[in-house]
């Protein structure tokens, strides 16, 4: 691999043991993968699992002395003061938790604990060449912002975000951002929700890079990070295109690069039932125990139609809802976290779904609107019976879900 005078000196720890370590590790992948050469990145998100192979990762870095060069937004853990408090999680998880945050502050990280950081906080621009981990970051910000990033690990990214370089492979090159799998919507696309069931199709899709045709001219934000959250839950994938609404897919032959697809997959009703009925969700009639939203994290525009649908009614089971911090208080200033706990709700920042601090539901059920929150939960003993945000809301205000 071709490295500048500047990189070898930091192979050989003139910036310090940790850089050198950092550079080793994406040397080591970018001869994986034939890389050429190191490149310059921008921007970064590390998606840190507040787990025990994350943390040892950040803290050998820590002791090695090593910095950010490129300060990254990170993922949620849980929000150590609020379970703190409600005394939901052990001593032990706290203590977890909070050697997560000293690791990454020291470290020099953005302490946002925002898994959708590309909504709002971390936001790159066509063509910027960054270091995204992160299920649904990574296929959002290639194929709705046009921006170049490889699928990287939460400490791949970490690495590129104290060296400030990647290795050039995969979609960091135009040739490897085509299109090679035609699917062809022909199910009812009803809302947001669809998006998720559409992710799910992972498995039919097959691996590659999908272009999506049926979908209309307009496809919502919400809907962009379910789709991708969701294909990296069936699957994996880095990048997609919809004809007509993603930059680099003004038209079918622009997705495709003027190549024929490699194979064309049919998207129907019966499909979404049947992943819906058989592969991802509890069966419904039956009484719940809680609610669980904000698998990838919640906005502010369902914050707003979940406080108009709770107004003046009472929960009949306790109802969660994860976002941001930055969401979170704008949400208070809205008056919406007022509307939404006089409901017997609330709305908690900074966490994830996959934590120990859901463990009080463990050999429970509880309904959500995301097949990724019912996925990842499941090895912790929550199962979860996957409805559209409505019929869940309605559930949660009932005690039972249809």
């Amino acid at each position: 691999m071709e490295l500048t005078r500047d990189m070898r000196d930091m192979l050989d720890g003139k910036y310090g043991e940790g850089a050198s370590l950092a550079l080793k590790v994406q040397v080591g992948i970018g001869e994986c993968f034939d890389a050429p050469r190191m490149v310059p990145i921008t921007n970064a998100h590390v998606a840190l699992s507040n787990q025990e192979a994350d943390l040892w990762f950040a803290e050998k870095m820590v002791k090695l002395g090593a910095r950010t060069k490129i300060p990254p937004t990170v993922n949620p853990g849980f929000c150590l003061a609020y379970f703190e408090e409600k005394n939901m999680v052990t001593e032990e998880e706290a203590d977890h938790m909070r050697r997560t945050h000293e690791a990454y502050k020291t470290l020099g990280c953005r302490l946002t604990y925002n898994c959708t950081p590309y909504m709002d906080t971390n936001i790159p621009f066509p063509n910027e060449i960054i270091a995204f981990s992160e299920s649904s970051a990574t296929p959002y910000v290639n194929s709705v912002w046009g921006a170049r990033t490889n699928r990287e690990s939460a400490q791949s990214a970490l690495c590129a975000a104290i060296t400030g370089v990647a290795p050039e492979y995969g979609l960091l090159l135009d040739e490897n951002r085509k299109g090679n799998i035609l699917v062809e919507v022909k199910s009812r696309m009803e809302g947001d929700f669809s998006f998720n069931l559409l992710g799910y199709m992972g498995k039919k899709i097959g691996p590659g890079i999908p272009v999506f045709t049926g979908l209309g001219d307009y496809v919502s934000p919400e809907a962009h990070r379910n789709l991708g959250a969701e294909l990296n839950t069936s699957g994996a994938y880095g990048m997609y295109h919809i004809v007509g609404v993603t930059p680099e897919a003004p038209t079918l032959e622009a997705a495709f690069g003027g190549k024929k697809p490699q194979r064309t997959v049919v998207i129907t009703d019966e499909d979404f039932e049947r992943v819906l009925e058989k592969e991802i969700s509890d069966p419904g009639g039956r009484k719940i125990d809680f609610a669980l939203f904000g698998c990838p994290h919640t906005s502010t525009k369902e914050l707003l139609h979940i406080a108009d649908r709770l107004y003046g009614k009472k929960l009949a089971v306790p109802l969660w809802i994860m976002t941001s911090s930055l969401t979170k208080s704008n949400a208070g200033k809205m008056g919406l976290l007022d509307v939404i706990r006089a409901a017997g709700g609330d709305v908690v920042e900074d966490t994830c779904s996959d934590q120990p601090c859901w463990h009080l539901y463990k050999g429970k059920v509880g309904v959500t609107e995301s097949p990724k929150c019912a996925y990842y939960p499941r090895k912790r003993g929550l199962e979860f019976v996957i409805r559209d945000m409505d019929t869940c809301i309605d559930a949660a205000l009932k005690g039972e879900v249809e």
